[in-house]
């Protein structure tokens, strides 16, 4: 155990004030690029987990009115005869043949490759001079707030994974904090920022208990009360939203290489354990074809019948995130997963389509870049479950935002991907339907699993000829052989890997 004691309040506080007014407060989404003749353009500025701000070297190349062009890992940025020359996650770049040093690395994600904005006040002048970069205007609300000393909680949230649990505690403005880690309980002393009421969060993953926000005196103090003998604590105050993160760790898995537990380099580990998570339930039925068969029955019946086939033949233990007629909070779905240490996650649905001719099977993985149309409509009708949770559990703000906070599955997309290809493959052949392929879209069920976690959807409800095949106990069982077949062909190729001590393809630092 590490014991922290707190920093002098007094301090913080007077450091806290006097900063109020500094780059924090002048801090704006966008920043605009302007040549001798006028504005070229506005850039959006990107919050990443490290805190630091990143532009989209795309984006900076088109107003330029240069190219972007990317090859082996390297990323070429070229206005006339200048050219800039960035490697994925390295500070390191080249400006005119001379090395720059940039105070964060570059880093690829679904959005392309994104740069260091310090890259525009160190280099920019070199790479288009006459260029500038001036700050748009907006609206200093929260910075203004947070001067005043008083910053109103907008959401306290937390997730559990195989080797910590993350507290976030989302603000209005720039906060001021001091941590003090003790054998029971964390606590954090949250000055100026402004409860309704105390809050609670039963958390009981056997590392932490439950979490309490409340007023003590004239501060705010949040108590995280261990179930068990913590390891390191790491905090981070993170802007874009504001908000505080809370590690903790523990006691046998500190600080590991990525959030998940799984070190970089390392190869695979053993299938274990595979929770599967039929959609919907409860109050929330999911689609409904023209008879009335309902989604959240077809699903449970198909996902015990895989459950039953998966522990008979391939000999890995499987847990349900639901076995019977109950609703259970998209979040709560994964964070199951990541207490029970899964080592996949596969959630089954049944789909729905304005257009009743529309038929097929699909599988998803998460990624903040909907592939198409059709994908990012089919997420937002599973993202909308929210409107059915109640308002301790709906996440506020941006979902697809609220996603990429916690967890997002960047560091499995290509394992992800791999699994939903083997499945959605053994589907297709096995029930002669229609392929619809591998997508990716925002989907708030699988954004926090800390393994790779795949979508499937079993055929189309809103399809009268799909809707009378999935009623029937025979053709829901051919359905839930395919899916087993297409599990145990992944763990053939799995297990085919690990014997070859092939690093797992797992890269990159999720954001937060």
């Amino acid at each position: 155990m590490i014991l922290r004691a707190p920093l002098p309040l007094l301090l913080l506080v007077a450091l806290f004030l006097a900063g109020a007014a500094d780059a924090w407060a002048g801090r704006s989404e966008t920043v605009e690029l302007r040549s001798r003749s006028g504005s070229l353009g506005q850039l959006s500025r990107i919050a990443m987990d490290d805190g630091g701000s990143y532009i989209a070297a795309g984006r900076l190349a088109a107003l330029l009115g240069g190219s972007w062009q990317v090859k082996a890992g390297r990323g070429t940025l070229t206005v006339g005869s200048r050219s800039a020359q960035f490697l994925v996650n390295q500070r390191r770049a080249v400006i005119q043949g001379q090395p720059l040093m940039l105070d964060a690395p570059a880093r690829t994600g679904a959005a392309g490759w994104l740069i260091p904005e310090d890259f525009l006040s160190k280099a920019l002048a070199r790479l288009a001079p006459g260029t500038t970069v001036v700050s748009t205007s907006r609206t200093f609300k929260k910075a203004s707030q947070a001067a005043a000393g008083a910053v109103a909680l907008e959401e306290l949230r937390y997730r559990s994974y195989p080797s910590f649990t993350r507290v976030v505690v989302e603000t209005g403005g720039r906060l001021a904090y001091a941590v003090a880690s003790g054998p029971e309980e964390i606590r954090v002393r949250l000055p100026g920022l402004t409860l309704k009421g105390p809050r609670r969060e039963e958390v009981g993953d056997g590392l932490v208990k439950e979490i309490v926000l409340e007023t003590v005196g004239a501060d705010t103090v949040l108590r995280v009360v261990l179930d068990g003998t913590s390891g390191d604590v790491k905090d981070a105050a993170l802007r874009d939203p504001f908000r505080l993160v809370l590690d903790i760790y523990r006691a046998t898995e500190s600080t590991p290489a990525h959030p998940s537990g799984r070190t970089a380099g390392a190869g695979l580990q053993p299938l274990r354990l595979i929770v599967l998570d039929p959609g919907h339930g409860g109050h929330d039925p999911g689609a409904t074809g023209p008879t009335g068969v309902m989604e959240k029955d077809v699903v449970l019946d198909v996902t015990k019948r895989v459950a039953r086939l998966v522990e008979e033949g391939l000999g890995v233990r499987v847990a349900l995130s639901r076995s019977a007629d109950v609703f259970i909070p998209l979040r709560e779905r994964t964070n199951f997963a990541n207490k029970q240490r899964a080592d996949l996650f596969v959630s089954i649905h049944a789909n729905a389509h304005p257009r009743a001719v529309s038929e097929g099977v699909e599988a998803y993985f998460v990624s903040s870049e909907a592939s198409d149309n059709d994908a990012r409509q089919v997420a937002a009708i599973e993202n909308g479950v929210i409107r059915l949770e109640g308002p301790d559990t709906r996440p506020k703000g941006d979902l697809l935002k609220s996603i990429l906070w916690d967890l997002a599955q960047s560091e499995f997309q290509r394992e992800s991907s791999f699994l939903a290809e083997t499945v959605l493959d053994s589907m297709t052949r096995s029930l002669n339907l229609v392929n619809r392929g591998v997508k990716q879209a925002g989907f708030y069920v699988l954004g926090g699993a800390a393994t790779p976690a795949i979508l499937i959807e079993i055929g189309f409800l809103t399809n009268y000829k799909e809707e009378r095949k999935l009623a029937t106990p025979q053709y829901r069982g051919a359905v839930a052989r395919a899916i087993y077949e297409g599990l145990a062909e992944y763990k053939r190729r799995h297990d085919q890997r690990m014997s070859t001590a092939q690093p797992a393809p797992l890269k990159a630092a999720a954001p937060r």
